[in-house]
């Protein structure tokens, strides 16, 4: 069973906010202990939904090297649409634990943690989003569990992936070095991302690199993962395509009501991926994020209409 959750208050709490962007500074959840079926200590966080009746819940899912914090602006504001959130962290990232076997590294493996989690919480049905990994997590899960999905947003990831952007992930994932200031840790982060997010000011760019760095023993700022985790990524197990991926893109679309979310700018899900996702599954819905790469963070104004529009549709 999940440990009983602990409250937390993110900054803004107290606040009285006045309009969605405004929900953005107010990150209140409850975190989660967890264990998985192999003993591994997990976490999430757990926001509440407003008052209201009571709908599907919301589970998302980071990319390759984030955590559960990339939702802390998002969540709260799907909360506030009326929807319980749980944004988790995915084994050897944030809050939960390293594993010592590097081949654990892999979809099927988080995707059964994915359910365990949603086992102990008693969550029987759930809305997915899934940055990147997390796509192809949930993607995974029709596989594994089709009936725990109610429905699922993709966030600019697919069975296809572009060879441009898997090189590019794989020239910084599992590579950085500690660094000593806060400073050192921004212009890190506006380097690997500032082609993707051109529109980018210094405090964006300050917010990420909190999210993405803490402190060790030492006082140094390193980046909360397990450098093993791009194992998979650097040595070629990672494909653009595979049959596996496009029977569970399938799978899912076909079955579940689908949305993509793509970055204009993204070189992960290009032109050419994104037509044969909307070809393969017609009735997905699609939108398209402007001036952005990957991955869209979900907050922009062409993404959240396109998410609100999607959750007003599912019960």
């Amino acid at each position: 069973m999940a440990d009983p959750p602990v409250s937390h208050a993110g900054r803004g709490i107290g606040t009285n906010p006045t309009n969605e962007q405004d929900l953005a500074n107010v990150s209140t959840f409850k975190e989660i202990n967890f264990t998985s079926t192999d003993g591994l200590p997990l976490y999430a966080r757990d926001y509440a939904a407003d008052k209201g009746p009571a709908k599907c819940p919301v589970i998302c899912i980071h990319g390759l090297t984030r955590n559960s914090s990339d939702f802390e602006e998002v969540a709260p504001w799907i909360a506030s649409l009326g929807r319980r959130v749980i944004a988790v962290d995915v084994r050897g990232r944030g809050k939960s634990a390293y594993d010592p076997d590097t081949s654990h590294y892999n979809p099927m493996v988080y995707a059964g943690d994915v359910i365990k989690l949603a086992k102990d919480l008693g969550i029987t049905r759930a809305v997915f989003i899934g940055t990147s990994m997390g796509g192809l997590i949930t993607m995974t899960l029709a596989l594994r569990r089709l009936s725990l999905i109610s429905a699922a947003i993709l966030n600019d990831v697919g069975p296809v992936l572009s060879p441009n952007g898997l090189k590019r992930i794989a020239s910084y994932a599992g590579r950085g070095n500690p660094l000593t200031s806060w400073t050192e840790a921004t212009d890190y982060i506006m380097t690997v991302n500032q082609s993707a997010f051109p529109d980018n000011d210094m405090e964006e760019w300050e917010k990420w690199a909190r999210r993405a760095f803490a402190e060790n023993a030492q006082g140094q700022l390193v980046l909360q993962y397990d450098p093993n985790i791009a194992l998979p990524l650097q040595n070629g197990k990672l494909k653009a395509k595979s049959l596996i991926a496009k029977l569970a893109f399938r799978r899912l679309a076909r079955k579940r009501p689908t949305l993509l979310i793509r970055g204009a700018l993204s070189d992960l899900i290009e032109t050419e991926q994104a037509n044969y996702m909307r070809a393969v599954a017609p009735s997905m819905q699609y939108a398209e994020v402007p001036n952005a790469g990957h991955a869209p963070m979900l907050m922009e104004a062409v993404a959240m209409d396109a998410i609100r529009h999607f959750l007003a549709q599912v019960d």
